[in-house]
Formats: structure tokens, C-alpha cells, sequence
């Protein structure tokens, strides 16, 4: 493995791979790549977090446009 590769091999996760990886997952598309460098780079905590994030705005989201078709339908 090259010094450049061995350098990735360590240092953690940024938030934009980590976005990216909880998203991949919320739609059932993560790669089997991804997913061993999520397991060797990632912390558990981390991904906890964020995907307890996700799940809230998410289900949020949802809230909000059924209130709003709701509203335009005059219910």
C-alpha cells in the first residue's frame, strides 16, 4: 500500500463521509468499500448521533409536508 493510502488508513472519518455513509444506508445503497472503511475509520458514537439526527428530520420533514397538503387540500 502506498504512504498516501496508509496516511487515509488512519486519520477518522470527516462529517461530509460520514453524511455520506448514514445516507447510503437510509436507502439501503452502501458500498461494501465504504462500509469497511466505515467499521476501520468511524466511531460507533458517531454514527449513532447522526443517524438519530437523520431519523428526527426526517420524520419531521415528513410531518411538515403531510400538514402542508393538508392545508392546500383545505382539510
Amino acid at each position: 500500500m502506498s504512504e498516501q493510502g496508509k496516511k487515509d488508513d488512519d486519520k477518522p472519518l470527516t462529517l461530509w463521509e460520514m453524511l455520506q455513509s448514514i445516507l447510503a444506508a437510509a436507502i439501503g445503497v452502501q458500498s461494501g468499500k465504504n462500509r469497511s472503511r466505515d467499521f476501520s475509520r468511524g466511531k460507533p458514537s458517531h454514527f449513532i448521533i447522526l443517524g438519530v439526527a437523520f431519523t428526527l428530520v426526517f420524520v419531521l420533514m415528513i410531518i411538515a409536508v403531510v400538514k402542508l397538503v393538508l392545508h392546500l387540500a383545505g382539510v
